[in-house]
């Protein structure tokens, strides 16, 4: 009796993949005469090819080959202009195997390969090679592959050469590609605010970069980028003034400027590292000013008490007091990161100043006049500076201001200020968010804010207040600016409630922002109203129909919305950029 079941190959074998095969033996044919139809001729040298492969691999010799121009000529010859043999023989090989060495090429070799990659429409082949361009970027070549980056329009490589220059801009400055850039790559290098060399550096360059081009229409365009103001007078009167490439009128200008602005006015230029706390260590940051210096960079955010693993200040109403940060170098930053004492429910104030000579001072960030506990996440318009300034002016328990941790960044992750305070984008009213809940009646201290919406009952999962007396109180981390909230009243029956809402930045004046004393109202509440400055958000409830407590499941603080739980809040409050 025959098996009529069909035949299960094991996996392994049931599909044949030969490609390897294929690309061998495709290999093969690449210069070789037998089979060909068609000859390029590069730089005298001719190259017989398969003009079918070629127009099966690439769209351009599909219409250059079958086009119906002489190129489809049966043993056509077709010359190319303005190409390299060496990067043309890359380029066939690659075609015909699906392989290219880069790392064997020479530099020269390689920028030509990427150019006729570019000039083919290989897309494919144009990102692997930029992308290995990017990983062997130095100072002599980096120059070179800009130049070539920005004519072919190659964005990622194009911002790959400019962060290497940023950060080593004064060897780039020094070297012979420096001297090799076309103006507009030229320019765009040196009017970066993250070039970060000195001015007489920049100047200096840019004087040989004129006499190596020897044409003076460029000369006053070029010498345009050079940012006079922030050199010494010294400097202006010795290298610039003498070297006739700089009108006595900027020059005048300039001394004018130098000497009249407010020192952060001037349009300073700073090292750029985005997304990495540069406050460390490893970056030559240190604190200058405070008490207990070692605990603020040491990165420790865990191990801290009332004894040890902060540092502080004492808390003076003239504010000459403070803690202060000073970077490894002018750097361009947009983002501070603050961890107050935060181990038991105590607030601060403070703010915070930027200076790049501990004398002119900057403020960015003004929360003295808010409560604010635990970690702060500040941002501002991007700044560069060379110091920090942190100023505790109030403490809620003393008169000494404690830091555990500080960090400041260039980010650019999205964000929203209004009037200096963060919009956010995402429920910041969570225990992750750090806020918390300060008045209120639980099992739980924050199980309004803990993000569980499903598990709560009679006797567990909110938090509630009796009807006439108190409320319902969360304390976020830091003062956003809010216009919306959604609430999660308990909604195990049918009973439903009444309740206003009211918000403060120090929790002595209190603004109603939703007003439901006249509705009767249940389970989830969506609420909108004008934006208001808030740190604390407090929820009465006026009327239950059940008995004379106020219960509340879950509150979401929004960017635009505040959610909460019956009269007992128990969800969370989370901090979303946009």
């Amino acid at each position: 009796m025959s098996n009529s079941h069909p035949l299960r190959p094991l996996a392994s074998v049931s599909e044949i993949d030969h490609i390897h095969l294929l690309s061998e033996q495709v290999g093969a044919l690449v210069l070789g005469e037998e089979y060909s139809d068609v000859t390029f001729i590069v730089e005298g040298k001719r190259f017989p090819a398969h003009r079918v492969i070629l127009a099966a691999r690439c769209h351009y010799f599909r219409a250059l080959l079958y086009g119906g121009m002489k190129e489809s000529c049966p043993q056509a010859e077709v010359c190319l202009e303005e190409t390299r043999a060496e990067a043309f023989s890359m380029l066939l090989n690659y075609l015909y195997t699906g392989r290219a060495s880069l790392s064997a090429a020479r530099e020269e070799v390689l920028l030509d390969f990427l150019g006729l990659a570019h000039r083919y429409g290989l897309q494919p082949l144009e990102d692997s090679t930029s992308e290995f361009l990017r990983t062997v970027l130095h100072t002599q070549n980096v120059c070179l592959v800009f130049d070539v980056a920005s004519l072919y329009g190659l964005s990622a490589l194009s911002t790959a050469c400019c962060c290497y220059m940023d950060r080593h801009a004064p060897d780039v400055l020094n070297s012979e590609g420096f001297l090799l850039l076309s103006k507009t790559a030229l320019l765009t290098v040196v009017t970066r605010d993250s070039f970060a060399a000195t001015e007489k550096e920049i100047f200096q360059a840019l004087s040989r970069w004129c006499l190596h081009h020897d044409e003076a229409a460029q000369t006053q365009e070029v010498m345009g980028a050079v940012r006079l103001p922030l050199m010494t007078l010294t400097e202006m009167l010795n290298v610039v003034r003498p070297s006739g490439l700089v009108s006595p009128d900027d020059l005048l200008d300039a001394i004018k400027m130098r000497s009249e602005s407010r020192n952060m006015d001037l349009n300073y230029r700073g090292m750029l590292i985005p997304e990495e706390n540069i406050a460390t260590m490893k970056f030559g940051a240190q604190v200058v000013k405070g008490e207990l210096k070692s605990a603020l960079l040491d990165g420790d955010t865990q191990n801290y008490d009332l004894d040890h693993g902060f540092s502080r200040h004492p808390i003076e109403d003239d504010g000459r007091a403070g803690l202060q940060v000073k970077l490894g170098q002018p750097s361009i930053i947009n983002h501070i990161r603050l961890l107050l004492w935060d181990r038991d429910s105590r607030s601060y104030s403070y703010y915070l100043e930027v200076s790049m000579d501990e004398l002119d001072w900057v403020r960015v960030v003004d929360h003295s006049k808010f409560l604010c506990r635990s970690w702060q996440n500040l941002f501002f318009t991007p700044r560069v500076c060379r110091y920090v300034r942190i100023v505790g002016t109030h403490n809620t328990v003393n008169k000494v201001f404690h830091l555990v941790a500080f960090e400041c960044m260039f980010t650019n992750r999205p964000h929203t200020l209004d009037n200096g305070l963060l919009v956010p984008g995402e429920n910041v009213a969570t225990v992750a968010a750090c806020a918390s809940v300060v008045e209120g009646v639980s099992r739980s201290r924050n199980a309004l804010l803990n993000g569980d919406t499903r598990n709560y009952d009679w006797d567990s999962g909110y938090t509630c207040h009796q009807l006439g007396s108190g409320a319902i109180v969360i304390q976020l981390a830091q003062p956003f600016s809010i216009d919306s909230m959604r609430l999660l009243l308990w909604d195990c029956d049918e009973r439903s409630y009444s309740y206003y809402i009211e918000v403060s930045t120090d929790q002595q004046q209190w603004t109603k922002v939703v007003d439901r004393t006249r509705v009767a109202c249940r389970s989830w509440q969506t609420l909108k109203f004008d934006k208001q400055p808030a740190s604390f958000i407090r929820i009465v409830g006026t009327h239950n129909t059940a008995n004379e407590f106020s219960r509340s499941h879950d509150f979401t603080l929004e960017r635009q919305s505040i959610n909460s739980d019956s009269l007992c809040i128990s969800d969370s409050l989370n901090e979303k950029y946009s």
